[in-house]
């Protein structure tokens, strides 16, 4: 299933997206969480600025 997921992400307007995964840390316990999206091209600096 997950060949299809890529073949489709990759060809088409899958082309202007990407998997972004961001690390965040907790402000009570200090440890990090991961934060996983899928931005437009055009945002992925707004993404990691947050």
């Amino acid at each position: 299933m997950a060949k299809k997921v890529v073949a489709t992400l990759k060809s088409g307007k899958g082309n202007n997206f990407t998997k972004v995964i961001k690390m965040v840390k907790s402000g009570k316990s200090g440890s990090y969480s991961f934060k996983e999206e899928i931005v437009h091209n055009d945002h992925i600096k707004d993404f990691l600025s947050k």
